[in-house]
């Protein structure tokens, strides 16, 4: 972003440095705003410049940007040049960052900040985004929570960047607990009960018989010739296998839909079970697969017998494992999206499973290994609802639906509503992503319901409040005002840092793009609304001169357009009323 004023400053920095303007963009940031002092727009670091330099013995940097800054002059777009530590700082023409910020934000809507020369040169690639992928029949938890929202975040960020996103729910559909749920269901399920509620009738079957089969043993010799009989294409098996299947599909389907998330493909492990025979054969015919003791099939990834590099891919039976399917639909993506990129979202728990997957993968002779990428995430404590621990993800939208309707039936300021349900679970959601997208991926964290529902603080209420104070101001106001605007009229240090703010939104997205972490978007967006807070007070509309109100509604309408558009990539919906 930063309206090519990088770009006019990269060109300047040019010609003294003699290099070519593409090499010093990324050296060129927008400065963070600060509450105690008015800031330069940006700076260029002279440090970065060097890094390259070889000479141990290079001069002290603050010489180096004084020197630096002696030799540039102020133009049309920059009005001051200045010196930091160790970077040289440029002040933007006021009246044409002001003009040029409010109108770039308006023309590029949502891709305001993705047009920027920091992703100039980025061709679109094949991504595959595999997230959510919850094991029907176990209970869809927390974690599986966390995956969800993850993915969704890397797949909406990865598509507003332009390229081809394919996002995959690879299931749990397949193994031996369907051995269990199989005998189980014939024990104790009822087909009532898994028409009306299928996941939470297939949980309860599967407590139950998982406890029987600790103290029977013919009872887990059952559920282990069930298993045998899916893997075998035993038609009767297969007919109830599919059974849970679909009618697991649906219920996730609809709940997927109150997250606002979606798939291009429901796929799971059973896709791949015939393929993974063909995986085994394979690693044979390379002479990496080895027979233990037990009949297992294993492969030795160190090569020197080293137990904590043994990966089993095949059970004394013949039967495939979790992690030779994983090879099998890693072959299948290749050939059927040809991907350059495909991220595996997944907690920290799997980390080694997926280093041996992709390692098996690259001396299976892959090369395109190196194309796979695991995004791990830490653990989620403490999350229950008023009934206990949670079991269901359900369990979670329902109770996050209660409290906030409860929560916005004592506040005053709420407004009449036509749809508070929907308006309550949006609200909801965005407290429950701000907190978890927050802090590192990789962290784990404590939950806690009061903290998610302040309305006041760094919290997604915050974020969904201020974006419809922002809207209510556009609809009390209109857009008559929007036609009479004078940039002369927001030069106050609060519009000052708005704008300023506003310039960063691209370097932000950059971060984000690099790293795949989203709190950098998120710690933007809580400063923006806190800016705006502080702007909404003391800009007033009202009683103010047209022109006058008419800049401040045009800075109050960019402020709500980089709000949303921030809020949708993170898979949050913004609200108009609350």
């Amino acid at each position: 972003m930063a309206c090519g004023f990088r770009r006019s400053i990269a060109s300047q920095l040019s010609r003294v440095l003699d290099l070519p303007p593409e090499n010093l963009i990324k050296s060129i940031s927008a400065v963070p705003i600060s509450r105690k002092e008015e800031v330069a727009d940006f700076q260029l670091s002279v440090d970065s410049l060097l890094e390259n330099n070889n000479d141990h013995s290079r001069p002290d940097i603050q010489i180096q940007a004084m020197r630096l800054a002696e030799k540039l002059k102020c133009d049309t777009v920059v009005s001051e040049i200045s010196t930091g530590q160790g970077t040289v700082n440029f002040k933007i023409n006021r009246e044409l960052l002001t003009k040029t910020v409010l109108q770039q934000v308006i023309e590029d809507g949502s891709k305001y900040g993705l047009k920027s020369e920091l992703f100039s040169g980025l061709p679109p690639k094949r991504i595959v985004v595999e997230f959510s992928s919850p094991n029907v029949a176990k209970k869809f938890h927390v974690g599986h929570l966390r995956s969800t929202i993850i993915g969704n975040f890397i797949a909406n960020l990865k598509e507003a960047l332009g390229h081809q996103v394919t996002r995959i729910n690879y299931l749990g559909d397949w193994g031996l607990q369907f051995g269990l749920l199989g005998t189980g269901f014939q024990l104790f399920g009822y087909e009532e009960k898994l028409q009306s509620s299928p996941l939470q009738h297939l949980f309860e079957v599967y407590v139950q018989v998982n406890k029987e089969a600790a103290d029977d043993k013919n009872v887990a010799q059952s559920a282990h010739e069930f298993f045998q009989r899916l893997e075998l294409g035993d038609m009767q098996a297969l007919a109830l296998w599919q059974k849970f299947r679909d009618l697991s599909i649906e219920e996730y389907m609809r709940i997927y839909k109150r997250l606002g998330v979606h798939f291009d493909e429901y796929s799971g492990e059973s896709f791949y079970r015939e393929k993974s025979q063909e995986v085994l054969k394979l690693l044979d015919s390379k002479g990496l697969l080895q027979k233990t003791l037990k009949g297992t099939a294993v492969v030795d990834l160190s090569g020197n017998g080293d137990p904590s590099s043994i990966c089993t891919v095949m059970r004394s039976d013949g039967t495939s494992l979790y992690a030779t399917r994983d090879l099998a639909a890693a072959i299948d993506r290749m050939e059927k999206y040809n991907f350059d990129k495909m991220i595996y979202v997944t907690d920290k728990g799997q980390k080694k499973h997926f280093q041996q997957v992709f390692q098996m993968l690259q001396i299976m002779g892959y090369d395109w290994a190196e194309r796979c990428q695991h995004v791990p995430f830490g653990v989620v404590q403490g999350m229950k609802t008023r009934r206990g621990d949670v079991t269901f993800l359900e369990d979670v939208l329902n109770e996050i639906r209660l409290r906030m309707l409860q929560n916005m039936a004592s506040i005053k300021t709420t407004k009449e509503l036509e749809n508070p349900q929907e308006t309550a679970e949006q609200v909801g959601l965005a407290a429950l992503i701000i907190q978890d997208f927050r802090g590192f991926l990789l962290s784990d964290y404590q939950f806690s319901w009061d903290r998610v529902f302040q309305s006041r603080g760094d919290t997604g209420v915050f974020l969904q409040y201020t974006h419809a104070r922002l809207h209510s101001l556009e609809e009390t106001f209109g857009c008559g005002y929007l036609n009479d605007f004078n940039i002369a009229c927001l030069q106050e240090p609060q519009s000052v840092s708005i704008l300023q703010h506003l310039l960063r939104f691209d370097e932000v997205l950059y971060r984000s793009s690099q790293d795949l972490q989203p709190r950098h978007i998120v710690s933007y967006l809580l400063t923006l609304s806190h800016l705006a807070a502080v702007a909404h007070r003391t800009l007033h509309i009202r009683n103010s001169p047209p022109e006058v109100a008419g800049a401040r509604l045009h800075l109050f309408r960019a402020v709500r357009s980089v709000l949303a558009n921030g809020m949708k990539l993170l898979g949050i919906t913004p609200v108009c009323r609350m």
